[in-house]
């Protein structure tokens, strides 16, 4: 069984987070059945961009990067506070210990800024969200990153970025990809009515 965490800091946009959950619960439930997600959230209760409050699985403390073979990382406002704790150093070495396995990384829209905080896409293609100025895309490429300022999904090697909210079934439906594979996807998204 191939495990994905989908790890929630606080304030994160739950329609980025629940792409994950219904496409690998699909996957799980009516694709291959290899998958299963295990929400992972850096607090005990957390409270989305829009302000509905989410009871994680586990916290951040009780998992190890070890426990997983990929990392899900949805975006979220910095009004809701989101960049407070996905900019926490624990979240960053958590993401770290994903990329030196060389474990897939999956991240919507500013959930790249993570990422590029940890120091993993130092000299690496990615996105993040590309409107409103470019404001994020241009943080991104002072933390070192090669931003790929229009293109919806960039993939990089084990990591795959995206920039905006728009991108978020296919960015589950790689992740789901790069674990399974293209057949099972292909299988997954007509049965969830994405391919007639």
């Amino acid at each position: 069984m191939k495990k994905v965490c989908l790890l929630l800091p606080n304030g994160f946009e739950a329609v980025e987070a629940s792409v994950f959950t219904d496409v690998i619960g699909w996957n799980k439930a009516e694709g291959d059945g290899s998958t299963e997600l295990v929400t992972v959230g850096t607090r005990r209760e957390l409270t989305c961009t829009f302000y509905f409050t989410v009871i994680p699985e586990k916290v951040l403390d009780e998992v190890d990067a070890d426990e997983f073979d990929a990392l899900a990382l949805p975006g979220g406002f910095e009004t809701a506070g989101f960049y407070d704790d996905a900019f926490r150093e624990d979240v960053l070495e958590f993401i770290r210990a994903f990329n030196r396995q060389g474990k897939v990384i999956a991240s919507i829209c500013v959930g790249a800024l993570a990422l590029g905080k940890s120091g993993i896409l130092n000299g690496r293609n990615a996105t993040t969200y590309n409107l409103n100025g470019q404001l994020r895309q241009r943080q991104l490429a002072e933390m070192g990153a090669n931003v790929i300022a229009d293109q919806p999904i960039v993939v990089d090697k084990n990591i795959i970025t995206s920039y905006n909210p728009s991108t978020a079934f296919d960015v589950a439906f790689a992740l789901l990809e790069s674990l399974t594979s293209r057949e099972n996807t292909e299988h997954v998204k007509r049965l969830m009515g994405f391919i007639r």
